[in-house]
């Protein structure tokens, strides 16, 4: 790998957060409930064309292809930084987590509800870390599609943290409740 491109930071980032979450996925606690197949499809669709996307750069005819950030050097590092930024942040998210953590929406044996590290002022932390990554990412592409992936994969991301607080609500009811009043869903709320 040549590391004097912005773009191969970027996907050596992302190879280093996917072989994170593969090796923290091995330790999980059993599940107790789970979501539905055709609930699960309702995030993973618009999930997977968000990625679809960002990684396709055949997918830059037209209007996808305009440039909102102007091509250079200091916008493709910010981008990486951010990049960077967001992916530390779904780490230290994921470490707090532990094996509550699953990648469908479910409720553990056993489940905690987390509120150390980045979920003191957030109720999905990882999700905001992915968020902010992504962003990083499109700045770096400087291309209309890839800022339309972002958009594409928070609401992918909305939908599934309904749910998450649907599940969180029938197992901790009022600890849950009292935890939103203090949290933001994906930004930080300081109260």
């Amino acid at each position: 790998m040549d590391f004097s491109s912005s773009r191969q930071w970027i996907e050596a980032l992302w190879l280093l957060f996917g072989a994170y979450w593969l090796a923290s996925a091995l330790k999980r606690k059993k599940t107790k409930q789970r979501e539905t197949l055709p609930q699960r499809f309702g995030y993973v669709l618009p999930l997977a064309l968000g990625f679809y996307l960002l990684s396709q750069p055949q997918v830059r005819d037209g209007w996808l292809g305009s440039r909102f950030v102007s091509a250079g050097p200091a916008g493709e590092w910010i981008g990486v930084l951010l990049t960077a930024a967001g992916i530390v942040v779904a780490f230290w998210a994921r470490w707090h987590l532990g094996t509550n953590w699953s990648g469908a929406v479910t409720l553990k044996e056993g489940h905690e509800l987390i509120r150390t590290g980045p979920y003191r002022s957030i109720r999905h932390p990882i999700y905001t870390g992915i968020l902010l990554a992504l962003l990083g990412t499109a700045i770096t592409f400087g291309e209309v599609r890839a800022l339309l992936a972002v958009a594409v994969v928070w609401l992918s991301f909305y939908i599934k943290a309904r749910r998450e607080e649907s599940f969180l609500t029938q197992e901790f009811g009022p600890g849950f409740a009292e935890h939103k009043r203090h949290t933001g869903m994906f930004l930080p709320r300081f109260s």
